[in-house]
């Protein structure tokens, strides 16, 4: 006797929550929204060559239209950031806007506001979260990389925020190849002030590009750094930085594992254009601007950039690599920046293929968006960052980007 087939198929097996986000969601879980180019810091590794204002920066009133579209999208909150958005002089009115409109806000800045007063009005208000900016442990490292005093600024900034109350701000660092031997001292200050520790990955864009060689983390601080954060991520958030240096273990990272340009985030820059990645401010990934007809909501449910973003990419020669399920061949940015392809390997590739991709390229792309003070990018040279770590103080230092699209979900 033979077995009949049911008429029935069973039901298709249902998605995965990453399967969904690779195809694009309906709005954007979270988006970086950078209010202003305006800057009173010039950071060497600012990824948007922020430092000038743009004079077609959009207006209280145009900046309140976005904000009524992502209550319409459901955007569950923006990062804003810049530049830095509070020396916008309508920036807090637009942070009471966006929370009387349901829109929750988390904004970046290095505390030059932050004062008593504004920290008070700060820990009273709902759906705010604030992130301080220190890519030092020390005043030595930070301000080698952002500038003289920006070091007493954050922390006075971040004691304004403990005094009145305010808990589990973020803490971000960018990791340099200067402070990755500093995480435990980041961790201490955190817990000092009850706030959250944030780690985003070094990138080569804007400014950072000129500063590339001499700031991201070796081979062996990369290591470090994972064994680290294997050790200590369940309390630290890494906005899904770090997915590339999955391929270095068994032991797998916390976050998507995905790159989620054009699909779960994106980037408004100061004059309303829209970017895929708030990595890549160039115009290959310029998807729109929030002035065309359709506004915002127009260019991430139409744009023919995020449509092809959305659909099955390829790996190129790294998906014959045995760690290609762990890494996903890296971040976009990164490659693009330094002159690899998109389906190539990730610079920093920990299986060093990226190294020995590096050496077959002859140029870079370079942001065409630069509001830095001082000379064009055209007559600027790569700036050397040299840090002497002799003990400041008679201290010795100790041994050696939330943006994700999970943040806040339950």
């Amino acid at each position: 006797m033979t077995d009949v087939l049911p008429d029935v198929l069973p039901p298709p097996r249902p998605k995965k929550l990453v399967e969904h986000f690779k195809e694009g969601l309906n709005s954007p879980i979270c988006l970086t929204w950078e209010l202003t180019y305006a800057c009173n810091l010039a950071c060497v590794h600012c990824l948007s060559s922020s430092g000038r204002r743009d004079p077609r920066e959009l207006s209280t009133e145009e900046c309140k239209a976005v904000i009524d579209e992502l209550q319409r999208m459901q955007v569950f909150y923006v990062n804003i950031g810049g530049g830095e958005p509070t020396v916008r002089s309508d920036f807090w009115e637009l942070v009471e806007y966006a929370v009387a409109h349901q829109v929750g806000v988390k904004f970046s800045t290095n505390g030059v506001k932050l004062t008593p007063e504004r920290a008070r009005w700060l820990a009273g208000t709902d759906y705010v979260d604030v992130q301080i900016s220190l890519d030092g442990a020390t005043a030595e490292v930070n301000d080698a990389v952002r500038g003289p005093g920006s070091y007493d600024t954050a922390m006075r900034a971040m004691r304004n925020l403990a005094d009145a109350g305010f808990r589990d701000f973020k803490l971000s660092v960018v990791m340099t190849r200067q402070n990755v031997g500093q995480l435990d001292q980041f961790a201490e200050i955190a817990a000092t002030y009850g706030a959250q520790l944030r780690i985003t990955r070094l990138r080569p864009s804007g400014r950072g590009a000129d500063v590339w060689d001499d700031l991201h983390p070796t081979a062996e601080q990369q290591l470090a750094l994972y064994d680290w954060l294997v050790e200590h991520g369940e309390n630290v958030l890494t906005g899904d930085s770090f997915f590339h240096l999955n391929a270095l273990g068994s032991t797998p990272l916390p976050g998507l594992n995905l790159c989620g340009a054009g699909r779960v985030v994106c980037l408004i820059d100061p004059v309303g254009d829209v970017y895929a990645c708030p990595f890549a401010i160039h115009q290959e990934f310029l998807a729109g601007n929030v002035r065309d007809e359709g506004g915002f909501a127009g260019v991430w449910t139409e744009s023919e950039l995020f449509t092809r973003l959305r659909g099955p990419q390829t790996g190129g020669a790294c998906e014959s690599c045995s760690a290609y399920d762990a890494c996903q061949g890296g971040c976009m940015a990164a490659k693009f920046f330094t002159g690899l392809p998109l389906d190539g390997p990730d610079p920093e590739c920990v299986k060093g293929h990226g190294e020995r991709a590096l050496r077959t390229v002859d140029a870079a792309p370079r942001s065409d968006v630069d509001h830095s003070r001082g000379a064009p990018r055209s007559r600027r040279r790569a700036v050397p960052v040299e840090i002497s770590f002799g003990p400041p103080s008679g201290q010795v230092p100790d041994r050696a980007c939330d943006t994700s699209p999970l943040a806040g979900l339950r």
